[in-house]
């Protein structure tokens, strides 16, 4: 499966790199072929919130920068499965929202999305202005997954990587990956 991982400039941007680790982990070592965009302002955060990025790109098959327009997941003949935003700035959300193809995250999510293949957002912001709700909302009448990272406490976590690995699963459960970053609800059975 080839999936398109796109990192932008939005607090939390260790739920990005937990991704990559975990689609290029042992355990799932040549199930992915991971191709990672990360933006210039996701480099920026990422040095305020202590998260190695280059770390990350280590992992992946493929990096890119935003602006290489030029590379082959610019194109909508290039095979991808499926593309996670994570975490989705309110600007990238926007230029997606509104057909605004500027750099090479933009641009391959338009192409997931002409392609009707499976694009995931993790919208990194509170509260939420009007202005971006319209944006989700456009974007889930597109067939987007939206999956904002919301605090849940059945699983009872006790570190903020149980909270980082409960968001990612989430996002690795609508891509209908296998994983176990989490105990899911079982009910009251």
């Amino acid at each position: 499966m080839r999936i398109i991982v796109a990192i932008t400039g939005a607090s939390g941007v260790v739920l990005g790199s937990r991704l990559v680790e975990f689609l290029k982990s042992k355990e799932n070592k040549g199930k992915y072929e991971l191709h990672l965009i990360t933006s210039k302002s996701a480099k920026k955060i990422a040095e305020y919130e202590e998260v190695n990025l280059d770390e990350s790109r280590s992992f992946a098959d493929y990096c890119y920068e935003e602006d290489e327009l030029d590379s082959s997941i610019s194109s909508s003949s290039y095979r991808i499965d499926s593309m996670v935003i994570i975490p989705c700035s309110m600007k990238t959300m926007a230029a997606i929202a509104n057909g605004f193809c500027d750099n090479l995250i933009t641009r391959a999510a338009e192409n997931i999305l002409k392609l009707g293949k499976k694009l995931v957002v993790v919208p990194r912001d509170t509260p939420l202005s009007l202005a971006a709700i319209e944006n989700m909302r456009k974007l889930k009448s597109c067939g987007v997954l939206i999956v904002p990272p919301n605090m849940a406490y059945y699983y009872k976590p006790k570190t903020v990587g149980d909270v980082t690995n409960f968001f990612v699963g989430k996002v690795l459960d609508v891509l209908r990956i296998e994983h176990n970053l989490y105990n899911k609800w079982k009910g009251g059975d």
